[in-house]
Parts: C-alpha cells; sequence; structure tokens
C-alpha cells in the first residue's frame, strides 16, 4: 500500500559534480537536517569520486546518494543517463550546484520540462572560459537562479547585459544568503559535556591519533592521514585540544578552516601569520583542511623556522572543537561567494579579520564583528590581528558580536524557509 505522505512529497534530486568537503557541498546535507523531511525527499547525484567526500554526512541527513563516475568532459555524454534516472524516479525538481552541474541539469531538465533551480555560489569572472561560456549560454533554460550573495547576484546581472533578463520570462533570480545551523555550531566551553551533546546530535566526533603533539605541520607526520581523529571518548578528553596540539593554554589562536586551493592565498596567510609573529610571538595558528597547495604551503612553513607555532590538522568531519579554540578567523581570500566556514566560526564566537571578498563585506561590519581591508591591501590584515591579540576586551566584543550577527541574519532555518519557499512555488502540492 503506498504511504499517502511519501506520495505528496516533493522529490528534490541535488545535482553536483562531486561530493568534496567545500562549501557548496557541505550545504546540501546541512540544509536537509533542517528541512522538513516530510514534506520533502531527498536524493543526490554526483559524477566525480574522492576520497575525502561527504557522502557518509548525506545519509546521515536523510539523502539518497547516486554516483555516476564521470570527469569534467564527460558529463556532457551523461545527459541521456541522467535524464533516464530523473525519469524513472519520477523527480519533482532538480537542484543543480555550480556550473557544471548546472549545465547538465539545464540540458535534461529543459527536455522533461522538470522544473531546474540552480544555486550560483562565485561570481563568475572567477570561472575558466569553458565554464563561464557553458554557464553563460545555457542559463536562462531554468526557473530559478539563487545567487548566495549580493555580489555574486550583481555578478549574473552584469554577465547577461547582452542578454537581459525579460520580464515575465521563465528564469527569476534571487538571493538566499548562505545560513549556518546556530544550534549545532557553538563554542565548546566544557569538552566532557559537549562530546555527549556532538555524539547526541549525530555529528561524529574525532581525535588526533597519529599526528606529533610539539610540531603537527610536519608533512612527513601527516601525509597519508587527511582525517586524523579528534575527541573519541571521554577518557581521551581529560586534555584540553590545546595541550593535544602543544599550544600553551593562555595563547591567542588564528586559524582558518578551507580546501587548499589558489583562491584562497593562503601563501599569503602564512606571510600574514609570520607577520604577527614579531610582534606577538606567543600566537599560535591553525589549519584545518587539505588541497592541492598543501605541500607548498607546509613547506613555507617550515623554511620560515617558526612551524612550532604553526598546526595543520588536516580534513576534520567535526570541525566545532577546532572552532573552539581559535579566537580570530583570519581569510586572505581573492574571491569567494559567501563562505560558510566564516559563518561557522562566527556561530563559534570568532572574531573575523579579512579581505573584503565577495560576500564577506556583506556579514562583517568593520569594526564591529571584525575588520575588512580591501582585496589588494591585505597586508593590513597582520595589524588588526596584533590589534585585537593586544587588547582583549574588543576582541571578547567582536567574538560576541559575531554570533549575534549570525543567529540574527545568517541562521540556517532563515535559509532553509527561503528554500522551501522556492520548492514549493515550482511544485505545487
Amino acid at each position: 500500500m503506498t504511504d499517502p505522505i511519501a506520495k505528496n512529497k516533493i522529490k528534490v534530486l541535488h545535482l553536483i559534480k562531486s561530493l568534496g568537503r567545500g562549501g557548496a557541498e557541505k550545504l546540501i546535507p546541512e540544509t536537509a537536517l533542517v528541512h522538513d523531511q516530510n514534506r520533502f525527499e531527498f536524493h543526490c547525484l554526483y559524477f566525480y569520486h574522492q576520497e575525502n567526500n561527504i557522502v557518509d554526512e548525506l545519509e546521515r541527513a536523510g539523502i539518497q546518494v547516486h554516483l555516476f563516475p564521470s570527469g569534467n568532459l564527460g558529463l556532457f555524454f551523461q545527459v541521456r543517463k541522467v535524464r533516464e534516472f530523473v525519469q524513472a524516479h519520477k523527480f519533482d525538481l532538480i537542484h543543480a550546484h555550480l556550473p557544471w552541474a548546472g549545465i547538465l541539469a539545464r540540458s535534461v531538465g529543459n527536455t522533461l520540462k522538470t522544473p531546474i533551480v540552480y544555486t550560483e555560489h562565485n561570481t563568475w569572472d572567477r570561472y575558466n572560459k569553458v565554464s563561464y561560456w557553458g554557464n553563460r549560454v545555457s542559463f536562462k533554460k531554468q526557473d530559478v537562479a539563487i545567487a548566495v550573495s549580493n555580489e555574486v547576484a550583481l555578478s549574473m546581472r552584469l554577465n547577461s547585459i547582452w542578454d537581459p533578463y525579460v520580464r515575465g520570462g521563465r528564469m527569476k533570480l534571487k538571493v538566499i544568503q548562505n545560513g549556518v545551523n546556530t544550534e549545532v555550531f557553538r563554542r565548546i566551553e566544557n569538552e566532557r559535556t559537549e562530546i555527549e551533546r556532538i555524539e547526541n546530535k549525530g555529528i561524529e566526533s574525532e581525535r588526533m591519533e597519529n599526528g606529533p603533539e610539539k610540531n603537527p605541520i610536519s608533512p612527513d607526520n601527516y601525509r597519508g592521514s587527511q582525517s586524523p581523529n579528534l575527541l573519541k571518548s571521554q577518557s581521551q578528553v581529560s586534555r584540553s585540544l590545546k595541550s593535544q596540539l602543544g599550544i600553551p593554554e593562555e595563547a591567542k589562536v588564528i586559524g582558518k578552516v578551507a580546501v587548499f586551493r589558489s583562491q584562497k592565498r593562503l601563501w599569503l596567510w602564512v606571510e600574514i601569520a609570520l607577520e604577527i609573529l614579531k610582534t606577538c610571538p606567543e600566537a599560535h595558528f591553525i589549519l584545518v583542511g587539505d588541497g592541492e597547495w598543501r605541500e607548498r604551503i607546509i613547506k613555507q612553513i617550515e623554511d620560515s623556522g617558526k612551524s612550532s607555532n604553526f598546526h595543520w590538522v588536516g580534513v576534520q568531519k567535526n570541525v566545532i572543537p577546532y572552532l573552539s579554540i581559535m579566537d580570530i578567523y583570519l581569510s586572505s581570500s581573492e574571491f569567494e561567494g559567501l563562505p560558510i566556514a566564516m559563518l561557522e566560526a562566527m556561530s563559534c564566537e570568532i572574531a573575523v579579520v579579512a579581505t573584503r571578498a565577495g560576500g564577506i563585506g556583506e556579514v562583517i561590519t568593520h569594526g564591529n564583528e571584525g575588520f575588512l581591508t580591501a582585496i589588494e591591501d591585505w597586508s593590513e590584515l597582520a595589524n588588526y590581528c596584533i590589534q585585537l591579540t593586544q587588547n582583549p576586551e574588543e576582541l571578547n566584543a567582536m567574538k560576541r558580536a559575531a554570533r549575534d550577527r549570525v543567529i540574527k541574519e545568517f541562521s540556517m532555518k532563515k535559509m532553509v524557509a527561503e528554500l522551501e519557499k522556492v520548492y514549493q512555488d515550482l511544485v505545487p502540492r
């Protein structure tokens, strides 16, 4: 007998090229956890498989995950297969993320007349020529284009100047800013009780098993250990995470969570950190993540002679313990959409010192939740970090303001409510 509740659910297929640990990918399970799954059924189809993926997180969030192995150019040969998949599962709506999946979704959905939602996570001038033109040529063949920030929305409009939006036309442009689950992303004050809270919410807790305590930045020690475990059992949290990493309890910690790719400009991040150490030699720096720039960044740190002040902890499924020992979130990015990692840091009461890249300037009010510089004036970031390190009252006020800002304007509940409105408008029940 058919379940009447399941029959009336809106079936949404998330389409994305890969399931790495970038912000766009992580939003899929995080939004699903907040969605009303009595009204929505979620599936995710991806094409490029990599070791450090978030498939398990999607499945825990109630999403059915499917893989059609393919590379970038191979996606052009997946149209028929994906079309048949959509028909077989009777999806009501396709929600694509990032250009390659967007191009594929339009090719599939336009033939089937399936509503298409596309989320743009970056400004268009940052894509390579193939992604840019493929995205632009097919862009109007969808129902709703979601921009994660006003700057991303502006780039859509500017790049459509020769193909303007038509009043009453099919495609609608909507800004839905990224959000964070503020109930989950909270600063850990008591590790013993917090580990129970995290486990009760179904978030994997991990401890560092293989890394050295004194100098965890060493690439020799971490190579091949992409996701060290943290805080696995009650008996292992008697020492604080700072102690495990070899950081003095009173030291100020400046950190960053990122995929190590060129847009993050982590080589500049290290330069800024070294400049801070000239005035604040007791400061420590944490990098959470991994990527193609890893070896170069670690070598830069080793060559500086200051590696004892740096801590690379690899990819972490649960970043909350690491965020909870940070005081300042430092970002030197050249461009961004609206970085999820920064919002998560703010939710964990961390002040932000960053370049005004992408949507960062829409979140941070200079002098309130942190400090901002122009993208080309990245060297000024060091002075702001020094200022906050030397003025604990100002730092604490900004840390509190950061969480307040996220709760009021960038909560996951607000984001999901806007997404559900989009879905329901396209697929009325």
